[in-house]
């Protein structure tokens, strides 16, 4: 019998089909396949069909409204303020421009009218762009971001998804598209407190909904994706991101057929209204408010979208005691001194004040009131610092044990020249880079304590070149300069010719005065709600620079404190042992002031800014001065509050691990001099001329330095490139150039 005949008589084990052997019996049969997959379509089916069924339309809920936050200073029980209150205003879509209701489609939602309320494709697309690391994004088509606005909450929830996605099948099926849209432009937030279109076109432009232009309504538009930050009122430094979504919206509406190319390119800009004042902001609220805000969002404890919904009580690190205090100083020293030119319309001052210990941002100074001026000049990071950066420039040098180009080591006693114009030499020669110094004036050979005394530009930019200017960005990082902060990668770094903010600068000096330990500084004790405490970020001390390093640091701004050239000598009006420093950007549009006593960081700044475009301006005559430098206004602001903050506190003196003392006082180097060579040979480190021994109190006469020129500064424009300025209508405008070498600078960079 063959083995057909014998399959087919039965033979083998029971009859029928054989068994299968091998890898076969790991395969699932045709059978087994086909009736799973049955068997899967059944559950999602009978699953949708029943989730459909469960799930109705709900009545509109508590978050079509939204409710306040409340803000407490430091102490838990002082209010600071509350945030939240509703700005909203129902229209028809009749009543919207259909040029608006168009960007609003391009921007959210171009398959609206010709697909489904959900859209699987668009939600599989998010989901893996936000496994993959491309970012948070949203897959809900406008119907299913109406559901959420105004029948759900802003939770992200699998069970608050699996509603929103039959609650807007639903919808889909009892209303109309223009009902739908309608419903989500009336309840979408624009920002500045503004609910709806119509209370956004109001806040933005002043005038109604039906009356936006093309322009107007893609910048509204532009908006839903990020409502605060992209309000270039607040925040200019985002112009470039707005403007780049703006004409995101614009090329949509010509590729949907919505817009001709031809209006698309006549299409402008447009300018932006100022905000309207809120009352409950007035003050230093709201730029406490602001910046609170923004730190909850960036450091993920609350976004932007909860916080819009309100309900949070949040506790805040500013003590009233010393924000009082700032207010005070500043009131005092700045503004109750503004004069009648042109310059005093332009005077914005900022601050902020960290205790180095804990990191807690007890002070936040944004400007006279924030229903006056709206950008705050505490977190606006479009100026230059100025010199302020040069302690950064030598804590680089001596953390990275750096040798002058004839290989000597730099320490608070190595000698440079500090001719004006002088050319920065590299290992190859010179490298197209000759900052000038403060009023033009050359200084000779003097040493790196004299030169940080008198703010010597020709000095620090040969050292950031010695030091290598990537050494000196990471240590910037590492004293806790952030990240988006772009220094430059040239000798012009030294003159702190980038854009940075009073906040970022408090941080850099706070952990300089916590002997190089880091602590990541904060605006939030403690957030609550519903009576749940939110978790905040962990902000363990870190010792990211040499306590040996930092604390000789130290030691040389002591210096620029108490030497008898020192720019900086009123923070003595402090009666604190204090270390600090002066910076003025080129062109005066910017003065500042930053230094530490061992208790208290702070850092103060004077700005011009154009109240009406947002430019930066020069601030020649302004405050019955002829010239604001550092050591003017923002250094008697800082001495002034740093006194009164620091009230009734045991006066304390600077605990220091020195491993290269200072040098002695160089009597020689007193007054410039005229007779330096003008070689381009690098610095020599030969010893100063002077013997002295140094002196630890302060000086029986005033300075010789002024606080000034000791003449009229210039009447004219000033030669070379225009200051680099942030139009926050028009992103980026003009060069900072101090040379071939790039970057800031010029007379009054000191």
């Amino acid at each position: 019998m063959s083995d057909v005949q014998y399959w087919a008589a039965g033979g083998g084990s029971g009859g029928g089909r054989p068994r299968r052997t091998g890898w076969r019996r790991l395969v699932p049969s045709w059978r087994v396949v086909t009736g799973t997959v049955l068997a899967v379509l059944v559950l999602l089916l009978g699953g949708f069909f029943l989730g459909y069924a469960l799930v109705s339309i709900p009545d509109p809920n508590a978050a079509a409204v939204a409710q306040s936050n409340v803000y407490y200073y430091a102490d838990g029980k002082t209010e600071l303020a509350r945030d939240g209150a509703v700005n909203r205003q129902n229209v028809s879509l009749s009543e919207v421009a259909e040029t608006a209701q168009h960007a609003v489609l391009s921007a959210e939602d171009r398959n609206f009218y010709h697909e489904s309320a959900v859209s699987p494709k668009a939600m599989l697309r998010a989901a893996w762009n936000t496994a993959t690391g491309k970012g948070r994004q949203s897959g809900s088509t406008i119907t299913q971001q109406y559901v959420k606005n105004y029948y759900l909450n802003q939770n992200q929830t699998a069970s608050r998804k699996v509603k929103e996605f039959f609650i807007a099948i639903k919808l889909d099926r009892n209303e109309s598209k223009d009902q739908i849209l309608e419903g989500y432009l009336n309840t979408s937030y624009f920002g500045r407190n503004a609910y709806g279109i119509q209370a956004a076109s109001q806040a933005y432009f002043d005038k109604n909904a039906a009356q936006l232009t093309t322009a107007e309504g893609a910048y509204i538009a532009t908006l839903l994706n990020a409502p605060s930050e992209y309000d270039l009122a607040a925040h200019p430094e985002n112009a470039p991101a707005a403007k780049a979504r703006w004409n995101y919206v614009l090329d949509g509406m010509v590729k949907e057929g919505w817009l001709t190319a031809s209006e698309r390119n006549a299409t402008q800009f447009p300018v932006i209204g100022k905000p309207k004042p809120v009352a409950s902001k007035a003050g230093q609220r709201g730029y406490i408010i602001e910046a609170v805000n923004q730190y909850l969002d960036e450091n993920h404890i609350v976004d932007s979208d909860s916080l819009r919904l309100g309900g949070y009580r949040i506790v805040t690190s500013i003590q009233k005691p010393k924000e009082d205090a700032f207010v005070t100083a500043a009131q005092n020293d700045i503004y109750a001194k503004l004069g009648n030119t042109a310059a005093d319309k332009y005077v914005r001052a900022g601050g902020a004040s960290i205790d180095p210990a804990t990191g807690d941002v007890v002070a936040l100074y944004g400007g006279i009131d924030y229903t006056k001026q709206y950008v705050s000049s505490a977190t606006n990071g479009t100026y230059p610092p100025g010199s302020t950066f040069k302690p950064v420039v030598l804590a680089a040098a001596l953390q990275h044990h750096s040798q002058t180009q004839d290989g000597e080591d730099i320490t608070p006693s190595t000698v440079y020249d500090g001719e004006n114009k002088r050319p920065v030499v590299g290992s190859d020669g010179p490298v197209g880079y000759a900052p000038e110094n403060e009023d033009n004036r050359t200084f000779g050979r003097i040493n790196v304590t004299e030169a940080m005394d008198q703010s010597v530009n020709a000095v620090y930019a040969q050292m950031a070149q010695d030091v290598g200017t990537q050494k000196v960005i990471d240590t910037a990082h590492e004293l806790g300069m952030p990240d988006d902060v772009k220094i430059p990668t040239t000798p012009a770094m030294a003159l702190g010719s980038f854009g940075a903010s009073p906040l970022d600068m408090a941080q850099v000096y706070a952990t300089l005065a916590n002997h190089g330990k880091q602590v990541p500084y904060t605006l939030v004790l403690k957030v609550t709600k519903d009576g749940n405490d939110l978790t905040l970020p962990k902000r363990e001390p870190k010792q990211t620079v040499p306590r040996d390093t930092a604390d000789t640091v130290t030691s040389v701004l002591r210096s620029v404190v108490e030497g008898p050239k020192g720019t900086a000598r009123v923070a003595q009006d402090s009666d604190w042992p204090s270390a600090a420093k002066t910076g003025t950007a080129e062109n005066d549009i910017a003065a500042w002031f930053a230094g530490y006593t061992p208790k208290l960081a702070s850092v103060v700044a004077v700005l011009g800014m154009n109240p009406d475009t947002g430019k930066q301006e020069k601030l020649y005559h302004a405050l019955h001065q002829d010239r604001i430098n550092g050591g003017g206004p923002p250094g008697q602001v800082w001495a002034d509050y740093t006194a009164a903050a620091l009230r009734g506190v045991p006066v304390q003196d600077f605990d220091l691990d020195v491993s290269k003392d200072l040098p002695p006082t160089s009597a020689a180097s007193d007054e410039p001099t005229t007779d330096t060579p003008t070689t381009s040979q690098p610095p020599t480190s030969r010893p100063p001329a002077s013997t002295q021994p140094p002196t630890s109190s302060p000086p029986t006469t005033e300075p010789t330095t002024p606080t000034g020129p000791t003449s009229e500064p210039p009447t004219t424009e000033p030669t070379g490139e225009p200051t680099q300025t942030f139009d926050p209508l028009g992103g980026l405008t003009g060069a900072a150039t101090g040379g071939p070498g790039g970057g800031g600078g010029g007379p009054g960079g000191g």
